[in-house]
This record gives structure tokens, C-alpha cells and sequence, in this order.
């Protein structure tokens, strides 16, 4: 379990979370969602220590993370963030493999465990026929299911990932969230696209201008009456057969900018 209790964080002056209290649950897959410059990132930030609040505490199954030395840390979350990776001339093994170092010592090379470890995250994440490739010819789709097998090395049991579809197409988002839903470890999400927040999270977590204006169930917080005054949008909500699901469109009379006629 990972969570954060009465989180407030701010840059400079300006503040980015005011008062936040999330649980991921263990096992469970939580979503963070919010239009731009509602916290999420800031929030997933606070969970791996990157950012220290100013007030509340982070927690990791019940431990501080502010008491964590890195190694211990680097043990018990593994991160997968917005930033591209390195452009270093790698192979994908060799990258995942890096998952691997939090737990050896400095100066010791891989162990035949460790690369069997780097070939099941690799396996797992269905991508053990790419192990010889360099990473840097891979596609979009490619490098994140390598950079997630990099964090499945580590055999951290907290998995934290911040817009993990970002720049796939439809394709790969699912494929990437289907396969993260098999983990059964306990993941944290931000995600822009509500429509995948509904159908792979346990529960979502919804946060404008740094507070959360709701928790819960898909179910509970995708509803046009939450939504609404959240997005500026208009929202229909459907009904399929596994889950919830959305539609958007402006609200009639109040356009975000002035049409410029066609010559």
C-alpha cells in the first residue's frame, strides 16, 4: 500500500496540492486524473520522494518514504516516468537490466540471475523477441513496454507511472494498460484519457487546482455532475457492458475561441 495524508506541496509561492489524501491499496491499480495543472504529476512526484511536501506525509506500506534511504526506496517503488529515456546506445536487455541495480552493490557486475530476472520482465511484458534490438530504434509502443519490463526488474512491489500512454496510438495505450492491469501489484496512474481511466483502474483519484474533488470507483467519479465544472465540458456518459464510459462536447454558446471565417 502507498499513501499520501494531507499533502500540500507548493513551488515558490505558488501552490500545487493543497491538502491531498489518496490510498492505492495493495494490488490495486489507481488512477490519477484532472485536467492540466491539477497536481498529478506533482502528486506521483511526492509518492517516489522526487518532491518533499511541505506538510503531510507520504507513506509506504506504513513506512515514511522520507525515512527511506534511495537504495531502500529504489527496493520497494519502481518508477516510470513522463521524461524520455536516455538516448544511449543500448540494447534492450542491457536497458532493463538497469532495473536490476538498486540491488547489487556498485562495482558488481550482472548475475546470471539477474539476467534471467531481466528476461521474465521482458517475457512479461511481451516483449522478450525485442532483448537484442537497440533501444533506440524502437518505437513509442516498444520502448514503453521496455521501460516498464525495466521497472518489473526491479521487483519493487509499488509501481508508479506517469502518463504511460502518452504519444500511442489507440493501439498501444490499451495493449499497455491491459498489460499493466495483469501485474497484480500496486500501480499508480495519471492518465489524461478518462475513457482508459474507466475501463483498466480500480479507482480513480480526481484533482483540480491541486485538490481532489473526488475519490472512488470508476463509477462514482466519472459522472457528468463531477466532471462538468471540472473540464468546462459537456459530458454524456454511456453504459457498456464492463464499464463506464464518456462523451464531450463544448457547452453550447460558450466557444473557447472565435471561429475565423474561411477566405
Amino acid at each position: 500500500m502507498i499513501s499520501a495524508q494531507q499533502v500540500s506541496f507548493a513551488y515558490a509561492e505558488t501552490p500545487v496540492l493543497e491538502e491531498v489524501t489518496a490510498t492505492a491499496g495493495d494490488g490495486a491499480m489507481i488512477g490519477l486524473i484532472g485536467p492540466n495543472g491539477s497536481g498529478k504529476t506533482t502528486l506521483l512526484r511526492t509518492l517516489y520522494a522526487a518532491l518533499r511536501p511541505g506538510s503531510g506525509r507520504v507513506e509506504v506500506d506504513g513506512t515514511p518514504v522520507a525515512r527511506l534511504r534511495p537504495i531502500e526506496l529504489a527496493r520497494r517503488i519502481a518508477v516510470v516516468a513522463q521524461e524520455s529515456a536516455p538516448e544511449l546506445p543500448l540494447t534492450v536487455v542491457d536497458m532493463v537490466l538497469l532495473g536490476r541495480a538498486p540491488l547489487r552493490s556498485v562495482f558488481q557486475s550482472y548475475s546470471r540471475e539477474d539476467h534471467r530476472k531481466a528476461a521474465a520482465a521482458l517475457y512479461r511484458m511481451g516483449a522478450r523477441e525485442l532483448a537484442e534490438r537497440s533501444f533506440n530504434t524502437l518505437s513509442g509502443g516498444e520502448k514503453q513496454r521496455v521501460l516498464i519490463a525495466r521497472a518489473l526488474a526491479q521487483e519493487a512491489d509499488h509501481l508508479l507511472l506517469d502518463e504511460p500512454t502518452n504519444h500511442l496510438d489507440i493501439r498501444y495505450q490499451h495493449e499497455i494498460l491491459a498489460l499493466v492491469r495483469t501485474l497484480a501489484i500496486t500501480t499508480v496512474v495519471v492518465l489524461h484519457d478518462l475513457n482508459l481511466a474507466a475501463r483498466y483502474c480500480d479507482r480513480l483519484v480526481l484533482l483540480d487546482g491541486g485538490r481532489v474533488v473526488s475519490s472512488g470507483e470508476p463509477d462514482t467519479v466519472l459522472c457528468p455532475e463531477v466532471l462538468e465544472p471540472v473540464y468546462g465540458v459537456a459530458v454524456r456518459r454511456f453504459e457498456e457492458p464492463d464499464c463506464v464510459q464518456l462523451g464531450f462536447r463544448p457547452h453550447a454558446g460558450k466557444p473557447d475561441y472565435e471561429a475565423t471565417p474561411r477566405a
